[in-house]
């Protein structure tokens, strides 16, 4: 009994860590690179980036881009399909951190549900004639699948051709106007294959401000004894912290406090903030 019951011990308190395990089976999922205006555009397929969750469709569970089970309601996925899907939980444009906290939370209750949509962007493992399928065959099998369901929150992403560049940037501009992030572009010939390459590429605007400096926060790991990042203010009284794009020296020996910084960043969010701001330099006394 002496033995046993560290044992039992043991066990109970290993066992919320090993169902954790258990839960989280990373998915094998594309990644995508960033655009690049070199690349044949007459190749891919365009939609817009939504701002959402990725979430994959095992046939069983939505699951997180790191694995872990998404506890949607029962009736949000009673009808999906057993073929795996890869997509967005999108609640709209700007809401993106609305739609992390709901998930989050794990109540399959909550009202916001209503509201959600699974847009669906790919048919991972769906092959044509018995061979590993394009692109463009899995655009249109899903077209059919998910149209052939008649699930209203279940819906596939919508893919557009582009005639120029400059088109693009057009399109893009629309978009991010719209409270949009930006665009994706899918090579038409392109596999299933669970890595980063150009068979994805991401398109997002990116747009540069100054703000000022009124703090700091400390570095940890290899940053210790030095800057993390700076603590700004820009001219909509927005706080915010910048480290991305600072260099060790500028760790060493950061922007003074009332100095002014030129910084760039993808879009806002919600509240108005700045996404994935990044140093670029500080602004020379005038």
């Amino acid at each position: 009994m002496k033995v046993l019951l560290p044992l039992l011990l043991l066990a109970l308190f290993t066992l919320p860590f090993t169902l954790k395990a258990l839960a989280s089976q990373q998915p094998a999922l594309m990644l995508a690179n960033s655009y690049r205006p070199e690349i044949s555009l007459s190749n891919y397929w365009v939609s817009e980036k939504l701002d959402g969750v990725r979430a994959y469709w095992d046939g069983r569970n939505l699951r997180t881009r790191s694995g872990y089970i998404i506890h949607a309601p029962d009736w949000f996925i009673a009808d999906f399909p057993a073929q795996p899907l890869d997509g967005e939980l999108w609640s709209g444009r700007g809401r993106f951190a609305e739609t992390v906290a709901m998930i989050r939370s794990d109540n399959v209750t909550d009202p916001r549900w209503q509201q959600l949509r699974y847009m669906v962007f790919d048919l991972p493992g769906y092959e044509h004639q018995q061979q590993p399928a394009t692109f463009e065959q899995r655009r249109l099998a899903l077209q059919l699948l998910v149209g052939s369901l008649h699930i209203r929150w279940l819906q596939p992403v919508q893919y557009f051709r582009m005639a120029s560049h400059e088109a693009l940037q057009d399109e893009l501009a629309q978009v991010v106007r719209k409270g949009g992030e930006g665009l994706m572009l899918n090579r038409a010939d392109s596999h299933y294959r669970a890595i980063r390459s150009d068979a994805i590429l991401k398109l997002k605007p990116v747009f540069d401000d100054e703000a000022i400096v009124v703090g700091y926060k400390p570095g940890k790991g290899r940053y210790t004894g030095m800057v993390g990042s700076l603590k700004v203010r820009n001219r909509d009284g927005i706080t915010f912290h910048v480290g991305s794009g600072l260099r060790d020296s500028d760790r060493q020996n950061p922007p003074p406090v009332g100095a002014t910084i030129t910084y760039a960043y993808s879009g806002e969010t919600s509240k108005g903030k700045p996404r994935f701001p990044r140093f670029i330099r500080v602004r020379p006394p005038e």
